[in-house]
């Protein structure tokens, strides 16, 4: 009896676990900000990003050949968010910002992966969808922190934002990827401005592409 309490609880778990992924990252989107007056500690905020990248490691190793490599890229990942801070270190940072990129751009690809190869629309593929869409606006505002270390100065940032940090780069990204233009960071070199334009563009043409696939993987389905 017990086994078989286990054995729903860990099926409903895996079944749940881009609503996690879900959840994580609009906890920091959302709670975050509205805790920081009252809490003036970067534990938190590492925490929340720390949940976001389990939570993400978790939704995309359900094949076993990407185990292997969302262990390599998460592990850095979460240590230099632990460690950039204690110890005072652009470099430690500016590693972490790129393997950043590289476990979001691979778990992009894995939740992909699962929505094109599924023969259904259920409520999985829907959560994995809005999942993907709000991990290319996280990739993306570590690649924008990345281009604002090798060059500073790329955007220009309201005094009261003080920098690039990371709440601020996906912030901007955010505008960016739905194409809001609210114009208060500004792109102030070419590179910044072609990442932006990028990101606007992808952010479209996954929108476009992904619900004509599931509409039409839908119709097919209920024409069979």
């Amino acid at each position: 009896m017990q086994e078989k309490e286990q054995s729903d609880f860990m099926k409903l778990v895996v079944e749940n676990r881009f609503v996690f992924l879900l959840i994580a990252m609009l906890m920091f989107i959302i709670f975050l900000p509205f805790i920081d007056e009252f809490v003036k500690n970067l534990v938190f905020v590492n925490l929340f990003l720390t949940a976001i990248f389990i939570t993400a490691f978790y939704s995309i190793v359900g094949k076993k050949k990407h185990l292997v490599i969302a262990i390599i890229l998460v592990v850095p990942l979460v240590l230099s968010v632990w460690f950039q801070y204690a110890l005072k270190s652009d470099t430690i940072r500016v590693v972490g910002n790129i393997f950043g990129v590289l476990f979001f751009a691979f778990a992009i690809f894995s939740l992909l992966d699962f929505i094109f190869g599924a023969k259904d629309v259920n409520k999985q593929i829907i959560f994995a969808a809005i999942a993907v869409y709000l991990l290319l606006a996280m990739m993306w505002s570590y690649l924008y922190r990345i281009l604002e270390y090798f060059y500073p100065g790329s955007f220009a940032i309201p005094e009261a934002r003080r920098d690039l940090d990371q709440f601020v780069a996906l912030y901007y990204s955010f505008v960016t990827i739905t194409t809001l233009g609210y114009g208060d960071i500004i792109p102030l070199t070419n590179k910044a401005s072609s990442l932006s334009i990028l990101e606007a563009i992808i952010g479209q043409i996954y929108l476009v592409v992904l619900v004509a696939f599931l509409v039409g993987m839908h119709v097919a389905r209920k024409a069979k």
